[in-house]
């Protein structure tokens, strides 16, 4: 079991807080509210653990490099501001419905990206 650090403490309550998933670089600049001497790669090295004891998950968004956000929530789709970049949850899923897909086919999975400005962006 991994042990506690401040720097991995600092880290998860950045997510809590953030409440939508975070790219490295987010995740340093919440974090180091905390512990100012935190690097990047303490970053990436605690993420990567996270995601392995199951805490966080992966975002995978066509073309970007990957956010996180803690695991568990559940399927849900994502929101991607093109002018800030931050990335929101999307609660739920509309294409769960019946009847979107052809007869004859079988689902096994999607992921939907919804492209726009948040509202703190003009």
């Amino acid at each position: 079991m991994e042990r506690s650090t401040r720097q991995r403490r600092a880290i998860r309550e950045a997510f809590l807080e953030a409440g939508r998933p975070l790219s490295p670089q987010e995740v340093l600049d919440l974090a180091r509210r905390r512990v100012p001497t935190l690097g990047l790669a303490t970053v990436y090295r605690n993420l990567k653990a996270l995601v392995e004891e199951g805490f966080l998950a992966p975002v995978h968004l066509p073309g970007e490099p990957p956010r996180y956000e803690p695991a568990g929530q559940g399927h849900h789709h994502h929101f991607y501001c093109r002018a800030c970049g931050r990335v929101f949850e999307l609660p739920g899923c509309a294409l769960e419905a019946e009847g979107l897909l052809p007869p004859g086919f079988r689902p096994e999975g999607h992921e939907v990206t919804v492209y726009g400005r948040c509202p703190d962006c003009p």
